[in-house]
């Protein structure tokens, strides 16, 4: 595998595999890899012949500067990961390789953007579009994989293709849960053990809220939810909405979408984490 730390050098190495008719896949990420990122970097190691992962803490997508500056990071960890799982190129570059001046690039993903995190995260999505459309330019792929987890996420990058009219197939790919069935996260490494044990509950309390659904009515099941995290110790809850899949609007009835998504964000402790259950989802 090899690793690149410039735009100038990726290009180069990508337009030698397009000669050769080489199909392109990336994964983006932003590092402290897990097995949630393995799962998506060996999709596209099936799917096509040259796979790059970035690996890169964007800076312009985090609001709060003590948590751009704990974000773990290890990269000699990251690549002994990628190395493993058949990925052909690491792109690794500085920040001063992505801003080499200050992206001004304001994006509009109204009204995806305006529920769930948008409130409270101010300026992340736009953080997010502005690199991951780097990203799309340096690399030029075929195909994009991205982690359900981030559930609002993948469907803003959907959207963000659609407007800047890039030819390129964004894929979702289902959440990686531990064994206990906390969903994979970089951030988990950062909860202690006690905390570690307590965030449990997230993925139980949602997956609990399946079965209660299904005698229940949606506004009885978010008071579900929501009732069961305010009342663990060390939670503090920011939000838990169940939304149309496609259009992440608050949906009231069951009977509103055959597509129903329940997405929550809490801190435990100093942490935040995010995960989300599928209501209802048309296959």
């Amino acid at each position: 595998m090899k690793v690149i730390r410039t735009i100038c050098e990726l290009k180069n190495e990508l337009d030698l595999c397009r000669e050769k008719g080489k199909s392109i896949g990336l994964v983006p990420t932003m590092g402290a890899l897990h097995a949630g990122h393995a799962s998506l970097v060996k999709r596209s190691v099936n799917e096509n012949d040259v796979t790059v992962v970035s690996i890169f803490v964007n800076p312009t997508q985090f609001n709060d500067k003590n948590d751009l500056m704990n974000y773990p990071r290890d990269l000699d960890a990251d690549c002994r990961l990628l190395d493993g799982v058949g990925a052909a190129i690491a792109f690794a570059p500085e920040v001063e390789e992505m801003y080499p001046e200050p992206d001004t690039r304001q994006f509009s993903f109204a009204p995806l953007d305006e529920v769930m995190e948008g409130p409270f995260r101010p300026g992340h999505f736009n953080g997010v579009a502005q690199i991951v459309s780097k990203l799309f330019y340096a690399v030029e792929p075929d195909r994009a994989y991205f982690g359900e987890k981030d559930f609002q996420q993948l469907a803003i990058i959907r959207e963000m293709v659609r407007q800047l009219g890039l030819k390129l197939d964004i894929v979702g790919c289902p959440i990686v849960r531990e064994e206990d069935g906390l969903a994979m996260s970089s951030r988990n490494m950062l909860l202690t053990a006690e905390e570690r044990t307590r965030a449990l509950k997230i993925s139980r309390t949602l997956f609990a809220s399946l079965d209660y659904a299904k005698e229940h009515t949606l506004q009885q099941t978010k008071a579900f939810v929501e009732e069961a995290i305010k009342a663990t110790e060390g939670f503090c809850l920011e939000y838990y909405q169940i939304v149309d899949g496609n259009t992440l609007q608050p949906v009231e009835q069951w009977s509103d979408s055959d597509y129903i998504v329940g997405c929550i964000a809490l801190f435990c402790g100093k942490i935040r984490l995010i995960d989300n259950i599928k209501y209802k989802e048309v296959r």
